[in-house]
């Protein structure tokens, strides 16, 4: 299939990841990729960045070794409520925005609770993607969260990190086919990420792809194929944000 970009990985900004912004832009060149997303954690993660981080991106080139890149965050969803740890100030300056759940940010909730938590941080006009939601850790109703993905135009990411051997995700492949199931059977898009930490990972989506083989998901439901299609999501594109 073609894999054009790779919107979720970190520097060394996150504090638990290892390269840097241009360490990791020419590793994507390296790959073949048109598109590279750094999307730091946010504040609420420890060892993290502060906001002014974010706020400050203004100043970054968003090209490097002729791949673009787009600047932006991953969320931690803090609660039940959906509330996130950046305000709309910071996110509005965004390129792109994931909104994934934590452990060190956000204490595992039961099935329901997880999926209010997920369907209320979906109402943030500023969320482009819902990452990894395979950690059986956080329990969620697959079905539900996928019928609200495509209401409210959110893409939902496939995690290659989450199925590598050193996960610490338990159950990640088989929750990653049944949230590709729902995918499949209402037609949402998703869109494959590495969720590198180091440059060395960049464009790493071999096992996201094996596992897509396996279930015959449609490429044309997967937006690595274009960075066309990626703009359809994010908020560098978004005219009305």
């Amino acid at each position: 299939m073609i894999d054009v970009l790779d919107v979720h990985t970190h520097t060394i900004v996150s504090g638990h990841a290892y390269s840097t912004i241009r360490e990791m832009a020419r590793a994507a060149k390296k790959k073949g990729l048109e598109v590279l997303g750094i999307t730091e954690h946010g504040p609420r993660m420890p060892g993290s960045c502060h906001k002014m981080y974010f706020q400050n991106m203004r100043i970054l080139d968003r090209n490097a070794y002729d791949v673009d890149i787009l600047f932006g965050v991953e969320l931690n969803v803090l609660d039940e409520a959906g509330r996130v740890d950046l305000a709309e100030e910071e996110l509005k300056a965004m390129d792109i925005v994931i909104a994934s759940m934590h452990t060190p940010c956000m204490a595992p909730l039961s099935k329901n609770g997880n999926t209010w938590a997920i369907l209320h941080v979906m109402e943030n006009p500023y969320v482009n993607i819902i990452g990894h939601l395979d950690d059986s850790r956080f329990p969620v109703d697959y079905e539900t969260i996928v019928k609200e993905a495509k209401r409210c135009h959110k893409l939902l990411e496939l995690n290659n990190s989450s199925l590598l051997p050193t996960s610490f995700r338990p159950n990640a492949k088989e929750n990653n086919e049944k949230l590709l199931k729902q995918c499949k059977k209402y037609e949402v898009p998703i869109v494959i990420n590495s969720d590198a930490h180091v440059d060395t990972s960049v464009g790493e989506h071999e096992m996201a792809k094996k596992l897509l083989q396996e279930v015959d998901f449609p490429e044309t439901l997967i937006v690595n194929r274009s960075y066309d299609e990626l703009k359809k999501y994010i908020n560098r594109f978004q005219s009305s944000l």
